[in-house]
């Protein structure tokens, strides 16, 4: 799981490089962010996060919205490009699992498997609407000004709420972020990879439960 974690976290980190560079910022490449080199977008706790409690983070691309021309409306282009090139990947490994046998090449459909399960929950996961996540750009987006000022004075406490709630999940076992992810991440994997469900279905119970023990 760990090269794919990797990749799908780099990838995501560098879609809102590219994008915000696209856009006028260049403020990522100066920083030599604009880069695939995992190492360069790695954050020691949202990667162990994302391998122990199945969410988790990267190290944010770092974004001046001075450079761009509409701030508000390009931080949201910026903040939405994470989750597309997630769910693009997704896409991509999902075509490959249902046109390969599982048992002639299981090493490759296990990484095919978590390349859909990892990219449609940090897609989903990210767009949470709740800061640091993108989620919380894309709204502050969409909504009249006067509302995304109010959303953004809220923005000190999201870190605190959001990993206030992980942990609840983790160790008091709520549920609170399976309730709201579960449902639309097992869903949307269900529908990218169609008949090879079961397979990548039974690859994924088999990691985890490993993991866990």
């Amino acid at each position: 799981m760990i090269p794919v974690v990797l990749f799908s976290l780099t990838a995501h980190e560098y879609s809102h490089g590219r994008i915000a560079f696209l856009l006028g910022d260049n403020t990522a490449q100066r920083l030599g962010r604009l880069s695939f080199n995992p190492l360069k977008h790695l954050d020691p706790i949202g990667t162990l996060f994302f391998y122990f409690m199945g969410f988790g983070w990267a190290k944010p691309v770092p974004v001046d919205p001075g450079n761009f021309d509409r701030p508000r409306r390009d931080m949201m282009y910026v903040a939405i490009a994470g989750p597309l090139c997630n769910l693009a990947l997704a896409v991509a490994c999902s075509f490959f699992i249902r046109i390969i046998e599982p048992y002639d090449s299981w090493v490759l459909f296990t990484l095919l498997s978590f390349g859909v399960y990892i990219n449609v929950a940090l897609a989903i996961f990210n767009l949470l609407p709740i800061f640091p996540l993108d989620g919380s750009s894309v709204i502050k987006g969409l909504v009249p000004v006067s509302v995304a000022a109010r959303l953004g004075q809220m923005d000190r406490f999201g870190a605190f709420i959001l990993m206030g709630v992980i942990l609840l999940d983790h160790f008091a076992h709520t549920g609170i972020l399976g309730v709201v992810l579960w449902v639309p991440i097992i869903t949307a994997v269900q529908f990218l990879s169609q008949d090879a469900f079961p397979d990548l279905y039974n690859v994924l119970r088999i990691s985890f439960s490993t993991i866990s023990g």
